[in-house]
């Protein structure tokens, strides 16, 4: 026994110094010591050797042997995974590959820019689910059934009775804030919303919204307007010229939709303004009453303004784009031509 005791221990120091040079070393260490005919097991075989009273002597020394063998294999496996392994061809001296930088999609920067100039003014962001029902859809913004204003939304329904749906405005979001009751409120709700139109250069079945919401007490209209210009200032350029005109939604009472000269023909006229000179970029108005009683907030003490706009359109009129089908096809040709505008 203690030949195979001073053999076990020259094993030892031959495996402590050992340091595969490669792939083939690591595998002839591994079919030397640990394989079906390697040392260890032919050390096993060497038990039979050993008087009965130093067996459990022996086999603590041989068992403490292979756990060492073992852990020195896992040892170099691991730095070989890791790409130590030294006998690889790799020529660290070569320049890298290059590597290929996206950009981000105009929507997204468009969207992101959007954003951060209603941060600056107070705003939060408040999302919320794209599958929505009736109520958070339609009729807490005073859109009850049969209202003839939900004719001028076509929309995707999932199911009937309930009714759910794919939700055509992002004012859900703003629903559901108010529901809160958590007051004042100033947000923001951007996101993708579908409508059952047909696809053309100026229409889509999906788009992307940007709605906002201010709600406290002695909010007015003036307010309302001087947020607006100060969006389409920081949005377009100092110098762009601005009209209110007098519309209708359901949901807000006075209501107004917002214009801009159109950037095309300087305000002159051409097919894109339809030759008026301006350009709609958004509707808004002072949150109707009965949105306010059917979302628990007392219209006696409270009101508010609320506004949303296609992101498409802002886009399209920031970076004179014709066709609102070039931002969901995918072409590279198009993706490219934002690269310099983040």
């Amino acid at each position: 026994m203690e030949q195979l005791v001073q053999q076990i221990a020259a094993y030892k120091e031959e495996i402590a110094a050992f340091t595969p040079a490669g792939a083939a070393d690591l595998e002839q260490y591994r079919i030397k010591f640990l394989g079906t005919k390697g040392i260890v097991k032919a050390l096993f075989g060497e038990m039979k050797q050993v008087p009965n009273d130093r067996k459990k002597e022996f086999g603590q020394i041989l068992n403490d042997f292979k756990q060492f063998a073992e852990a020195r294999y896992e040892q170099f496996t691991e730095l070989k995974e890791n790409g130590a392994d030294s006998d690889s061809n790799i020529d660290y001296t070569l320049p890298a590959e290059p590597h290929r930088l996206g950009t981000r999609h105009p929507i997204s920067q468009v969207r992101n820019k959007i954003i951060r100039i209603f941060e600056r003014l107070g705003f939060t962001i408040a999302e919320g689910p794209e599958i929505e029902d009736d109520w958070h859809n339609f009729t807490a913004l005073n859109l009850p059934e049969n209202h003839p204003a939900r004719d001028m939304q076509d929309t995707f329904f999932i199911s009937k009775n309930p009714d759910w749906l794919l939700r055509t405005q992002t004012s859900s979001a703003q629903v559901r804030v108010m529901e809160s009751g958590k007051l004042p409120i100033r947000i923001i709700s951007p996101g993708r919303v579908y409508r059952n139109e047909t696809i053309s250069a100026r229409a889509h079945c999906f788009f992307h919204q940007v709605e906002g919401l201010y709600i406290d007490e002695n909010v007015s209209f003036a307010d309302l307007k001087q947020t607006l210009y100060h969006f389409v200032k920081e949005m377009f350029g100092e110098n762009t010229g601005i009209r209110f005109r007098p519309s209708y939604f359901p949901f807000t009472e006075p209501s107004a939709e917002m214009d801009i000269v159109c950037f095309i023909c300087g305000g002159t006229g051409c097919n894109v303004c339809k030759h008026t000179g301006w350009v709609e970029i958004l509707g808004c108005g002072m949150v109707h009453p009965k949105v306010l009683a059917n979302c628990g907030i007392d219209p006696e003490k409270y009101s508010g303004f609320a506004f949303g706009m296609g992101i498409e359109r802002i886009t399209m009129l920031k970076y004179q784009i014709k066709d609102l089908r070039l931002f969901s096809e995918n072409d590279v040709r198009f993706l490219e031509q934002f690269e310099g505008t983040i």
